[in-house]
Formats: C-alpha cells, structure tokens, sequence
C-alpha cells in the first residue's frame, strides 16, 4: 500500500471514530458566534441607479435560503469553526486529539469528502416548493475549503475524490440549478481563508480567528493574500454566470484590507446592479444589513436580512432540533412587517441531497405561503406595523394593507382577532380562501369575526386602509 492510500485509510478510520463519539455523547456544537451587526444609523445608502434597483427588487423576494456545505459535513460538527484556537464551548474539540493534530486531521476531511449523491436540482426543487425566491451558496467557509474549482489552490472539492464526478465544481451546477428556477443568486464567501498561508502562516501558531502575524511586519505576505483572495472572487465573478448577491463573511476582515473596492467595480461591468454585502463594514459596499440569529427590534428602515438557520447549527449534523414550519412562518411575518428579507440556513446532508425531514417542513411552509403569500411578498412596513400578534404589512403603492395572525405553535385559531390602527374600509378578506369576513370598527379599536372550519395556522387578512 502506497503512502497516499495509507494516508486515505487513515483519515477514513479517524473520521468514522469521530462521527461515532460525537453521537455517542449526544452533546451538539451549537454555533454560538453571532456576528455582529451594523447600526442602522451608520447605513450609506449605494448611489449606483442599478444597485438601487436590484436592492428594491431582492426586498421584494422577502425569502430566501443561505447553504453552508462543506468538509464540517462529513463528521457533522460545527462549521468551520473546531479548527480555530478560540476558548470557547462551541467551539471545543471533543475527540481528545491536540491542537495541531486536530488540524491535520481537519484538513484531511478533503480526501474523504466525496457527496456521491450530490443533486442541486432536488435542492432548487425544495426551496421552489417552500416559497423561496433567492438563493446564497457557501462558495468557500474560513477554513478556506473551496465548494468550486478554484484554479488558485488544491483545497477544493474539485481536487479529492470527487475529483472524477461529472458535477466536481459544485458551485457553478448549484447557481445553474437555481436559475432555471428563477430564484436570484447569491454567493457566499468567507473573506478570512484560515488555510491560506498568507493568512494563517505556518510559522506562528494560530490562536484567534484572524491572521497570524503582524502586517507591518510582513507586509509582503498580506499583499499576497490579497492578490489571492482577488483572484478566487475574480473566478467567481467571471466564470460562474450572472450573480445578483456577492454576500461576504468574516467581518474581521475589512474590504478595503483585501482591495473590494476594486474587486466590485471590475464585477459590476459583467453583473450590473451586484449587490454586496460587505459584513460589519458600514460603507459603500455593505447594501444591506445581516443580522445574525434574530429579528431587530423595530424596523431599521435600511434594506436589512435576518440569516437565521433552520437547525441549531449552520452546517449539517446528525439528529438535528429543526424549527418547525409554524416557528419559521412566524418569524418570516415579523421580519417582514419589520421591512427585512429572511435567509434560513440549510444544509445538505454529507452526501448532497436535502434530507426528508427539512423537505417536509420546507414544503408546510410553502403550502402556507401559497395560500397567504400576498402579505409577504413585494410588500413594505406601515407606520404601524404591529399590534400584540397581529403583523401589518403594506402593498408597495399603500393601497392594500394586510394583517397576519401570528399563532403560536399548538395554539388554536381564535374565533375574534382585534387591533388598534390599521382601519379598514368597505371589504376584507381571507387570503386563504378569498371570503370575506365581518368586522367593526369602533374608534381606534378594529374587531374581526373569524368563520369557523378554518385551520389552526397563522392567517392573513385583506382589506384597503382607511385614509
């Protein structure tokens, strides 16, 4: 036997073991970083006519899904973030190797990571289905493991075992497989590459998520690693077809740190309109907002998107707590009475497919959607946006004004629904079935008479405001 197919073997048995103590403990990794936000008040609004025209069409689409797919798969633990040295629980190794030795093993993930079963089509299928209308896909996390074919380094699923397979560079078949479901494409990439030597360099240890070794000393190794980071997002933005979101991780990181701002003009001569969301960086080239596992607390009144994963965990792991489509449904109606846009985090399973238990809450979800997707989607806040449970959303043009009933899970439907504002005038209806219903007004004070036979799920009303 060879030394690379020892090599192979070896890595194969670690990450069995590995797999196998981590259910054995039955003690998940909960991501636990949340990335900061900035404040709304520090927003620059683009001055670029298309940017400002892709930015009000994305605030339209109102939901979207965000794939983070990667080497942390294939053990199902935590993203990326195991190999940085940070203290922290979430981030802890619980197999007993050392430090430097996890990493090695981490890194050897690369030739084992073979997703056989790899189908972007059943992947676009589902989230068409559940009433997504944008995608964002994690071209390439902080460990710096590419999810296409990078033509600047052999850390890439292009170059294992998958190296044969017909769809090895996986991010051009997922973008193509989104398209030709008319969903708005989005890519993600980490600015931090926690692999690169001229980030990481190997000659210091590694013990935080940002670069090694001071730039003032070594400005030369900082120069390259921005050359390298140009040029993976100069192969993204020219050989993987139209894109409509560059959306880049790592706020740690700044743009001007890695030269975006030239990046960003070269790509918007091929994808006119390209937004960027720069993370944390409140400048020109962070066009919308991201916070990060929750829903602000009033509207920000910039474009913003709560990224909010279906799981616990942005990644795949084994025996995951999913949300349910009630608690998801919920969310998307308080986000977007707020004015914001939703991306739920999925992620494909070790070999490439959606599993069944996050198709069929996606697919509840979607069933809700096209029966009361109308106050959802292409909508804006009012200046009342929420009264107790009842969310308010608006036509663009104010004409149409809709209130949505968010009903806690395993709570029954009411027979009465009440809210303060908001009044209507002449007729409301059920989006669900198009009848209307009674109400009356007194005062300030609406009161609505719901039908019985209804089914025990949020619901939503249609009715024109009184002016």
């Amino acid at each position: 036997m060879n030394i690379y197919c020892k090599t192979v073997l070896a890595t194969a048995v670690m990450t069995l073991i590995w797999s196998i103590t981590v259910r054995a403990q039955q003690a998940p990794q909960v991501q636990g970083f949340v990335h900061e936000t900035s404040e709304a008040s520090d927003y620059v609004w683009p001055t670029d006519p298309a940017v400002c025209e892709k930015l009000d069409n994305w605030q339209d689409l109102k939901f979207g899904v965000l794939f983070h797919w990667g080497l942390y798969a294939v053990p199902g633990i935590v993203e990326s973030w195991s190999i940085c040295s940070e203290d922290e629980d979430w981030i802890s190794r619980k197999n007993g190797l050392p430090y430097d030795d996890y990493k090695k093993w981490y890194w050897g993930l690369k030739e084992v990571f073979d997703p056989v079963r790899f189908d972007p089509a059943q992947w676009a299928d589902v989230m068409h289905d559940a009433g997504m209308k944008y995608m964002i896909f994690t071209t390439k996390h902080h460990d710096g493991f590419c999810m296409f074919d990078s033509q600047h380094t052999d850390f890439s699923i292009a170059k294992g075992p998958f190296a044969n397979h017909p769809r090895r560079d996986v991010a051009r078949h997922v973008f193509d497989a989104f398209r030709r479901r008319g969903f708005m494409i989005g890519c993600y990439f980490s600015k931090p590459d926690w692999h690169c030597e001229w980030y990481w360099n190997p000659g210091f240890a590694t013990p935080k998520r940002i670069h090694n070794y001071r730039i003032d000393r070594h400005p030369e190794w900082w120069e390259n690693y921005r050359r390298f980071t140009q040029n993976q997002l100069r192969e993204l933005t020219t050989r993987y077809g139209s894109l409509d979101i560059l959306w880049l991780d790592g706020g740690w990181v700044s743009g001007d740190q890695i030269g975006l701002d030239d990046v960003l003009r070269d790509a918007r001569e091929r994808h006119p309109g390209l937004i960027a969301v720069d993370r944390l960086m409140r400048d020109q080239n962070e066009n919308y907002l991201t916070p990060e596992r929750g829903v602000p607390d009033r509207p920000l009144g910039c474009p913003w998107e709560s990224c909010i994963p279906l799981s616990n965990d942005w990644g795949w792991v084994p025996d995951a707590p999913y949300k349910s489509a009630r608690e998801v449904i919920n969310t998307l109606c308080e986000i977007t009475a707020k004015g914001g846009c939703l991306v739920l985090g999925v992620s494909p399973t070790p070999d490439g497919v959606i599993e069944e238990t996050v198709v069929e809450r996606l697919h509840a979800i979607g069933q809700w959607l096209r029966r009361n997707g109308e106050a959802i989607y292409a909508t804006r806040p009012t200046p009342r946006y929420r009264d107790g449970r009842v969310w308010f959303t608006a036509d663009k043009h104010d004409r149409t004004r809709y209130a949505i009933l968010a009903l806690p899970e395993g709570e029954p439907l009411p027979k009465v629904i009440e809210w303060s504002g908001n009044l209507p005038q002449k007729r409301m209806t059920l989006l669900c079935n198009g009848k209307a219903v009674r109400y009356r007004i007194d005062g300030d004070r609406v009161r609505v008479t719901l039908p019985a036979g209804l089914a025990d799920e949020p619901i939503a009303l249609r009715f024109t405001p009184k002016k």
